[in-house]
This record gives structure tokens, C-alpha cells and sequence, in this order.
């Protein structure tokens, strides 16, 4: 049975075999959810970037559970994040914070909306986003619905929690604006992963962390 076409955010790929990926993905209507794709180009593969906004069609399939996708197209090119390495560092990151912190089946009110807004948001900056996925972090909080305040967050910043307090007090423009060094960028980032492994009852274990330490240190 052939369903609509909807909008999917690519969060990771996983090989099945020769010809075919499980292609991880959040949408507005299953939430998180896996589907298969028959593929075998790697030209391809180039679709299913990390954070990558597409337009497919969902095959159900009454056999299983995993259902597949055809007719796979970008719904936006995000130009202005492929043609910048410090914000495919960032997509990296910050796709994985979604796969490991969403569970499958995961489908908050609101959250394929604000998550493409970000990902927009993301491509359209042309400077002054080295601060991007702090705000990201806090922001993604509210979406699953625990805004922080600054006493929610105090036990997990410790020391920080001054560095973190204009992020919660001041507009997104402004927030990119802030001065950080790179240490305390990833320390700030670790901080708000453990808030959001505290109240999301899970460990986030982010690999591609380390790759944005480097990129930040």
C-alpha cells in the first residue's frame, strides 16, 4: 500500500547488504522512524546527509514494519551549510543528538516544524554562528517540552551556569554574538547534553563530540 509524500529530516544511514540503506529519520508524521531504501549508487548517498531535508514517498508494507521510501528528492538544497565545513561539522553533531536522544516512534507537537526551522536557520547564517549549536541545544530542550531556566540548569553548569545565563536571557541574534573561546564552547555543550540526558531518562552518548572539539578547541 503506497502512502503520501512527506518531509523527512535525515539523522543517519545504516547499510543493509549491498544495495540498501536503513535511513533514519524524523518526520511531522511518524516522528522518528527508519525506512528502507533501495540504493545502490553511491552518488546517491548525497541525499541522506546528515540533517538533510527530503521529500519522499512511504511504501508501507503489511509484511513489516519497516516500510520503504521511493521518489526521494531535497526539499531544500542547504547550499549554505554543504558548502561550509564548520557547519557540516555542526550537522554531524547535532544530527546525532537527535538520534540518540529521540526514541523510535518519538513524536513531540511541534518538533519536525522547529527542527527545520533550525536546520534553515543553520544554512541561511553567512557569519556568527560558531555559537549555533549551544542555542540549538537549549532550544531543542523546549521543543520536547522542559524549557530550562536557570535553576533547572544550575546543578548541571556548575561553575558555567554564568557563561549559559545569557543564552537563556538574551534573542537568538544576540546569542550568536556572545563571546566564548573554543574550551568553553565544549563545555558548555557537555553540560547541556547531561541536562538533556537528566530529563530525558537517557545516555547520550555523542560520538561525533570529539570531531567538535577539534573543530572548537
Amino acid at each position: 500500500m503506497t502512502g503520501e509524500t512527506i518531509e523527512l529530516i535525515v539523522l543517519s544511514t545504516t547499510k543493509v547488504g549491498e544495495n540498501a540503506l536503513v535511513v533514519h529519520t524524523l518526520s511531522r508524521e511518524w516522528g522518528r522512524r527508519g525506512f528502507l531504501v533501495r540504493s545502490g549508487a553511491k552518488a546517491g548517498m548525497s541525499r541522506f546527509l546528515p540533517l538533510n531535508i527530503l521529500e519522499a514517498e512511504v511504501v508501507e508494507n503489511p509484511k513489516s514494519e519497516l516500510w520503504s521510501l521511493r521518489n526521494i528528492g531535497p526539499k531544500d538544497a542547504l547550499s549554505g551549510i554543504r558548502n561550509n565545513i564548520h557547519k557540516n561539522t555542526m550537522t554531524l553533531f547535532l544530527s546525532e543528538v537527535l538520534l540518540r536522544t529521540l526514541k523510535d516512534g518519538t513524536n513531540e507537537d511541534g518538533l519536525f516544524d522547529w527542527c527545520v526551522g533550525s536546520i534553515l536557520t543553520l544554512d541561511a547564517l553567512e557569519s556568527d554562528f560558531t555559537n549555533f549549536h549551544i542555542r540549538f541545544l537549549l532550544e531543542f530542550a523546549g521543543a520536547l517540552g522542559f524549557r530550562p531556566t536557570l535553576q533547572d540548569i544550575a546543578p548541571f553548569a556548575g561553575e558555567n551556569l554564568q557563561r549559559l545565563k545569557p543564552f537563556l536571557e538574551t534573542s537568538f541574534e544576540e546569542s550568536m554574538l556572545l563571546p566564548l573561546s573554543g574550551e568553553n564552547r565544549n563545555t558548555l555543550c557537555e553540560v547541556l547534553l547531561q541536562y538533556l540526558s537528566y530529563h530525558t531518562d537517557t545516555n547520550i552518548q555523542v560520538k561525533s563530540l570529539q570531531v567538535l572539539r577539534e573543530l572548537y578547541r
